[in-house]
């Protein structure tokens, strides 16, 4: 009798990359446009419902929501809970989209995941094109069915894109949250902050309590509607809890938050006021939940939690500080906290973004901190040519020079730089990644499915 071998992880990637993955093509083909949750709903049934496994907390909003989760995440497992997260997109390895307790999943956990899900996404997508899941839809489905397997007792979610029609959508929260709002992904949620919010606050479906972080007024006003309309409890970071940004270094900052039940005396090693907020908002969705986890767990939990890419500082004389700002408001907050916590004596801007950003609108945000460029495209398909970067940085009157990958780019950018200077490399979570893999010698994946300059295939463990 012959054993069939187990599947591999780069086994399971080739199959997951077979699928239709809109994440990547998005600017460069137009996918068919989605109008229900019909598919993922399917395969979820077919699956035996994995999403109800545990309590969920479901993130969604356009910045912030990563950093949220990780910390919820963190707040809970602090607690002895075991927790599974969700999350996109990932820096290095699809494995970090879907972790328990903190770690990446295992290339083994990720492979019979996908085994797991694969005869019914086979069987879907033989009645056509239309009904076979998307990458994201089938990573989802892994998810859920890995915590299921796993046997956590909550779940964290972070929404893929939106909220209305994501396939994270299928589930039934205990807890929602909406992080900050901007306009981002217009072509697909709209082309006004209160279109967006309303896709957002698609994942107010019930009567669970809504956690808001600080919002713009036309925002604000979204999500109170969707709230009211589902009869669910708002809770808004701002007024019923309140933070405030003590004392920080480059090390972290210390913050006191305020809700109903505590005040809150934390440390936490991510830096910015955007990440008080967020701090605030992961501890009054946890509160929401209503496990009554003790003050100590908070505490904890915000204290060791790590989200790489985000105002993370890789060196000094020169500073190097990544962060994966990706639409005006976001570099707006990024330039805000530059000055609060560096005030470089020049700046040198390393800089990279996708085809469906808004790229002089945030140029136009860097204009008062960039003392020159260094623009370059990651290996991601949705990436803009390096001399279309450099002609928006010369309209607004900074310097910029091209590089051929990420790598260079940051060897050209310290090469500018004295022991006072920053070089900050912003405007896509794809450059940041490639940043730290070159800074930190990470071999990371490439995909030759979606990546024509890959030619070798660097994979994680299986």
């Amino acid at each position: 009798m012959t054993m069939r071998r187990p599947l591999s992880y780069d086994d399971a990637l080739h199959r997951l990359l077979s699928l239709a993955d809109y994440e990547r093509m998005a600017g460069r083909l137009a996918p068919a446009p989605k109008y229900n949750l019909d598919r993922m709903r399917e395969l979820a049934e077919r699956l035996g419902r994995p999403q109800e496994c545990a309590p969920v907390l479901h993130v969604a909003g356009t910045k912030g929501k990563g950093s949220i989760a990780a910390m919820a995440s963190s707040i809970l497992h602090a607690a002895g809970l075991r927790v599974g997260l969700f999350t996109s997109p990932h820096l290095h390895t699809f494995r970090e989209r879907i972790r328990i307790d903190g770690e990446l999943s295992t290339g083994a956990q990720f492979a019979s995941a996908l085994a797991r899900i694969w005869p019914h996404v086979e069987e879907m997508a033989a009645r056509g094109t239309g009904a076979r899941p998307t990458t994201f839809e089938a990573l989802t489905a892994m998810a859920f069915d890995l915590f299921r397997t796993e046997s956590v007792d909550v779940q964290v979610i972070e929404v893929g894109l939106g909220g209305r029609l994501d396939a994270t959508n299928v589930l039934d929260a205990r807890v929602c949250v909406i992080a900050p709002v901007s306009l981002d992904h217009t072509a697909i949620l709209g082309d006004t902050v209160a279109q967006v919010a309303a896709e957002k606050a698609g994942i107010v479906k019930s009567p669970a309590p809504v956690v808001v972080a600080p919002q713009p007024p036309e925002a604000l006003e979204v999500i109170e509607r969707a709230a009211a309309a589902a009869g669910a409890p708002l809770v808004r970071v701002g007024h019923e809890v309140t933070v405030e940004a003590r004392t920080h270094d480059l090390k972290g900052q210390s913050v006191r938050i305020q809700t109903a039940a505590r005040v809150y005396d934390a440390w936490l090693p991510l830096l910015g006021a955007h990440q008080a907020e967020n701090a605030a908002v992961a501890v009054a969705a946890v509160e929401a939940l209503g496990m009554g986890l003790p003050e100590q767990a908070y505490l904890e939990g915000l204290a060791t939690v790590r989200w790489d890419g985000r105002f993370q500082l890789l060196g000094s004389a020169p500073y190097v500080v990544v962060d994966g700002a990706h639409n005006p408001s976001s570099m707006s907050r990024l330039c805000e906290t530059v000055r609060d916590y560096v005030s470089p004596a020049r700046t040198v801007v390393l800089f990279g973004c996708s085809a469906d950003k808004d790229l002089d609108a945030m140029v136009a945000e860097l204009v008062g901190t960039a003392s020159s460029a260094v623009v370059c495209a990651s290996r991601h398909p949705r990436a803009v040519r390096p001399e279309r970067v450099a002609e928006a940085f010369r309209r607004a009157g900074v310097e910029a020079v091209e590089a051929p990958d990420v790598g260079s780019a940051l060897r050209a950018a310290q090469a500018q730089t004295g022991p006072a200077d920053l070089v900050l490399v912003t405007g896509s979570l794809f450059v940041v990644a490639e940043a730290l893999e070159a800074w930190f010698s990470i071999p990371g994946e490439h995909y030759p499915e979606f990546d024509p300059q890959a030619a070798v295939v660097t994979r994680g463990p299986a």
